[in-house]
C-alpha cells in the first residue's frame, strides 16, 4: 500500500523508507508538517501516514488536526512517531486524532506490526464504504430497470422544485405509460413484460440529455423530470421520446417487441405543489390515452411555456 512519512531527521527517515519499501509498500517520503499535509491533502492520497511529532515548518500535531477537522469518508490511518519516553506527547497526538504511536528509535518488528494493523483497518473502512454506497444505491434504485424509484425520483423532483422556483427556471414533468401493457403481459408472459420495461428504461435512457432525471414511479409507469432552457419546447421534446420509443425493438426472452408509450406533461409554476405538479401530468397522460394512445398531451400550464 502507499505510505506517506514525514520525518525530518535523514537517518530516521531513510530507515523508515528501506523498511516500509522492504516489505512491498510504495512510500511517499516528506521532510517538514506542510509539504505532508500537501500531499495528504490530494485526491488520491495515502491511506497511513507516519508523522514525527516535531517537525519544522508545521509540527505532526497540528497536520494531524488539519487532516481531523476535515470531513472526509476514508480519513487518514495515522501513525505518530515520537521520541522514547515522552508520554505527553503520545497522550497528546492521540487526543487529536492519531490512530497509533511509534516510538524513536522504532523496532522494525513493532514498525511491521503497526503498519499491518493499519492497513487492515484501511482495508475495513473502504469495504464499509463500499457496502455503504451500494446500500445507498439499493435504498434508490428500482431492481428491475436500475432507474430511480418511486421515492428517489419524487425526492429529485423536489429538489429541482425549489431550483426552479429560486432561478425561475422552467421544469418539465412528463409521465410515461406503456400502452397495452396488460396485453403484453397476457400474450407472451411477465417475464417477457420484465424484459419490456427493462428496455424501456435502456431506451429513455439513451433519449434524454443528461439533465434528466427519471424513475419507475410504480408498474409499467415512468415519471421524467426535466429542467428546460429557454431554447427548449416541451411538447417537441416529449413527441421525439414518443417516436424513440415507437421505433425501438424491445429485445426479450419472447423475441423482439414493438411497443409505444402515451406520454403526458406538465410545467411547474410557482406556486405549483408536488401532488398538483404530477396531478396535472398524470391526467394530461390519461388524456393522450383517450387520444388514441402513442402521443403526447400537454397540460395547459405546460402550454404556456411551448412555442
Amino acid at each position: 500500500m502507499r505510505i506517506l512519512i514525514a520525518e525530518d531527521d535523514l537517518t530516521s527517515r531513510t530507515m523508515l523508507s528501506a523498511v516500509l519499501k522492504k516489505a512491498g509498500h510504495e512510500v511517499i517520503a516528506t521532510v517538514d508538517g506542510v509539504e505532508a499535509l500537501q500531499y495528504l491533502l490530494q485526491a488520491d492520497a495515502p491511506k497511513l501516514a507516519i508523522l514525527d511529532f516535531m517537525m519544522p515548518e508545521m509540527d505532526g500535531l497540528e497536520v494531524i488536526r488539519k487532516l481531523r477537522a476535515l470531513n472526509t469518508p476514508q480519513p487518514t490511518y495515522i501513525i505518530m512517531l515520537t521520541s522514547k519516553g515522552e508520554k505527553r506527547d503520545i497522550i497528546t497526538g492521540l487526543d487529536a486524532g492519531a490512530d497509533d504511536y511509534l516510538t524513536k528509535p522504532f523496532d522494525v518488528g513493532e514498525l511491521s506490526a503497526r503498519i499491518e494493523v493499519g492497513r487492515r483497518m484501511v482495508e475495513m473502512q473502504a469495504a464499509l464504504i463500499e457496502s455503504r454506497k451500494a446500500l445507498e444505491y439499493q435504498a434508490t434504485h428500482d431492481a428491475l430497470t436500475d432507474l430511480l424509484n418511486r421515492r428517489a425520483i419524487l425526492q429529485s423532483l423536489t429538489k429541482e422544485i425549489s431550483y426552479s422556483n429560486i432561478t425561475d427556471n422552467k421544469l418539465l414533468i412528463a409521465m410515461i405509460d406503456i400502452d397495452h401493457f396488460k396485453i403484453i403481459n397476457d400474450t407472451y408472459g411477465h417475464q417477457a413484460g420484465d424484459d419490456v420495461l427493462v428496455e424501456l428504461a435502456r431506451a429513455l435512457k439513451s433519449c434524454l440529455n443528461n439533465r434528466a432525471s427519471l424513475g419507475r414511479f410504480g408498474g409499467e409507469e415512468f415519471l421524467l423530470v426535466l429542467p428546460l432552457s429557454s431554447q427548449d419546447n416541451p411538447l417537441s421534446l416529449l413527441e421525439h421520446v414518443c417516436r424513440a420509443i415507437q421505433n425501438a425493438h424491445m429485445k426479450t426472452r419472447a423475441g423482439v417487441i414493438t411497443i409505444t408509450v402515451s406520454i403526458g406533461g406538465a410545467c411547474a409554476v410557482d406556486s405549483s405543489s408536488i401532488d398538483e405538479i404530477i396531478g396535472a401530468a398524470d391526467t394530461a397522460m390519461y388524456k393522450a390515452k383517450k387520444a388514441g394512445r402513442n402521443c403526447v398531451f400537454l397540460s395547459s400550464e405546460c402550454s404556456k411555456f411551448h412555442t
